[in-house]
């Protein structure tokens, strides 16, 4: 694994999760307004904890990339209202049945499964409003549109929801290498690779750097996943999830059980190395994204 040059990145975190959940918590209904029962429902995840290492990954492409100033907020929050939507209904009974997330109950052990599917549903739906509302207030129409398609196609059914089908469809083990490749590319990197191409497009950036970016956000989101994996096979979760891991109770494919332990290891390393490199010539503004590929491979050793 390549070294990074030192970066403070546990404050550029800390500062940037601060201002992600001041603009959901401004951004989003509060919980008296009507339906409280909706409502309570949606903040109950999104503020369920979480790195909201997404947005900030939007925010930090945005940066290396020149933006400046706070253009970047809606599309970041919108990010992670979309990414909430799916936790809530990959929790769901009927995917992956899920009593705990981040080490408190599931959305629909609180609130039922019904307000769960309709909680993801009016987060997915906040998330477009909030980018043509605001977003395009700030960025106009041309770049309000250019996200908007960059993001909703890598949640669609080229993207996020088709890598969850292929995930239920091979529950019960037997898959390859292509069909657990395309599992995380879709249900997982899609939209981290998303993240990293929204904040280059609201800062304008031309095609060269959009695709180093792409090229970074689509290596170190199926890195990720590889990682969660890992750990999910090493019991390395603890409490915060319930009983034995979801991989084994619904028989998941998985890194580990295509390519055994040490092999996914060292591929999520390699991943993490091909992810800086697409970076690395951009000089010190790209610092953020290489420090969070490290923080990425760093969950493993």
């Amino acid at each position: 694994m390549r070294k990074t040059k030192s970066f403070d990145l546990r404050s550029y975190m800390e500062a940037g999760k601060k201002e992600i959940e001041a603009g959901l918590d401004g951004y989003l209904p509060p919980e008296t307004a009507y339906p409280e029962s909706l409502h309570k429902s949606i903040r109950y995840s999104v503020f369920s904890g979480g790195k909201r290492f997404r947005p900030i990954l939007c925010r930090a492409s945005f940066e290396a990339c020149g933006g400046k100033g706070t253009c970047i907020m809606p599309v970041a929050c919108a990010i992670e209202l979309v990414h909430t939507y799916s936790l809530i209904h990959d929790d769901l009974p009927c995917m992956d049945d899920d009593d705990l997330r981040r080490g408190i109950p599931t959305n629909h052990k609180v609130f039922g499964e019904a307000m769960a599917v309709l909680a993801g549903d009016a987060l997915l739906t906040l998330a477009v409003d909030l980018l043509v509302r605001e977003g395009a207030k700030v960025l106009g129409a041309e770049r309000t549109i250019g996200v908007l398609e960059d993001l909703l196609h890598a949640i669609g059914s080229d993207g996020m929801v088709a890598g969850q089908v292929v995930d239920m469809e091979s529950e019960g083990g037997g898959v390859g290498a292509e069909t657990i490749e395309y599992i995380h590319s879709h249900k997982t990197a899609a939209l981290i690779e998303a993240s990293g191409r929204c904040g280059a497009l609201v800062a304008e950036a031309g095609e060269i750097l959009i695709t180093h970016v792409s090229e970074y956000g689509r290596k170190l989101g199926l890195a990720f996943q590889i990682t969660d994996d890992i750990l999910d096979a090493e019991g390395s979760f603890g409490t915060l999830k319930a009983g034995v891991s979801l991989d084994k109770r619904k028989q998941k494919a998985t890194y580990p059980d295509v390519f055994g332990l040490e092999r996914s290891k060292q591929m999520a390393a390699h991943l993490v190395d091909e992810a800086k490199d697409s970076v690395a010539d951009m000089g010190a503004g790209a610092l953020p994204l290489l420090s969070m590929a490290d923080l990425v491979i760093r969950r493993l050793f």
